[in-house]
């Protein structure tokens, strides 16, 4: 066992989509930290390309902004990010949006754009990458690591309906990525983050001191948190969890 290279991921190549805050830019830092050749794509392209440079100051961190909601988003994001490199080590898929509107006035418009970015993006951005991915498997296996969310296994009490059949159709996503892709040497899992400061999430990030009293660990997570736990899952000690969901919240699943 050589306990020295089991979280290395120096020299290896990632995506983090929605990697310009969050928790895609939490996981975007641990990487370029640990070495790793990190691309992010964000919609935004002032936002993408100033975390870019923020982060290109610890290493190799490089900005292409898009669309990954559609196909044809997709396809050019691909292209892009092939002028870069031949092959993909690591994709995170974190890009996300959320919705929430009582039962009765939830609109179409409010189920489609988180279902598309939260489901149906994961599925076809890897679809689209697998080449780049089989590519990187050689001397190790390439990881795909889906972003879900604790309100995909548990409820919270707004009503997002379509994030939480979103977060939840992920996690049996991941399942079901998981065991077909091993077959071709990419070993696909997912996080579900709790409560962990961004835009998405302006309680933890505003509010902290109210909500951290329903947290058993007494706070809210840190870069540090899901830094590390991507790191896990990225590397060697992350090889056997295939199509599994880790939950990273603080205890809040098993308290509720």
């Amino acid at each position: 066992m050589e306990l020295d290279n089991l979280f290395s991921l120096a020299g290896r190549s990632a995506i983090v989509t929605g990697g310009s805050r969050g928790i895609g830019r939490m996981i975007a830092e641990g990487f370029v930290r640990s070495g790793v050749r990190t691309y992010i794509t964000a919609r935004k392209a002032e936002a993408c390309d100033r975390t870019a440079k923020e982060l290109s100051e610890l290493g190799h961190c490089v900005s292409i902004p898009a669309d990954v909601s559609s196909i044809a988003g997709i396809t050019d994001f691909v292209a892009a990010f092939r002028e870069h490199e031949s092959s993909l080590d690591i994709l995170v898929n974190n890009a996300g949006a959320a919705w929430a509107e009582p039962f009765d006035e939830f609109p179409e418009s409010g189920w489609d754009k988180v279902m598309d970015l939260n489901v149906k993006t994961p599925f076809f951005l890897t679809q689209a990458l697998k080449s780049d991915l089989v590519a990187a498997s050689g001397t190790h296996l390439a990881k795909v690591i889906n972003i879900a969310s604790i309100d995909g296994i548990s409820l919270n009490p707004l009503e997002t309906y379509s994030y939480h059949a979103s977060k939840a159709g992920l996690i049996q996503l991941t399942r079901r990525m998981g065991v077909r892709l091993i077959e071709e040497g990419i070993a696909v899992s997912a996080i579900a983050p709790g409560a962990f400061a961004s835009n998405m999430n302006k309680e933890a990030r505003d509010h902290a001191d109210k909500i951290v009293g329903h947290i058993p660990a007494k706070r809210i997570g840190a870069t540090e948190d899901m830094a590390g736990a991507a790191i896990f899952l990225a590397s060697r000690a992350g090889d056997y969890v295939v199509g599994s969901t880790i939950t990273v919240d603080g205890g809040v699943t098993h308290a509720r």
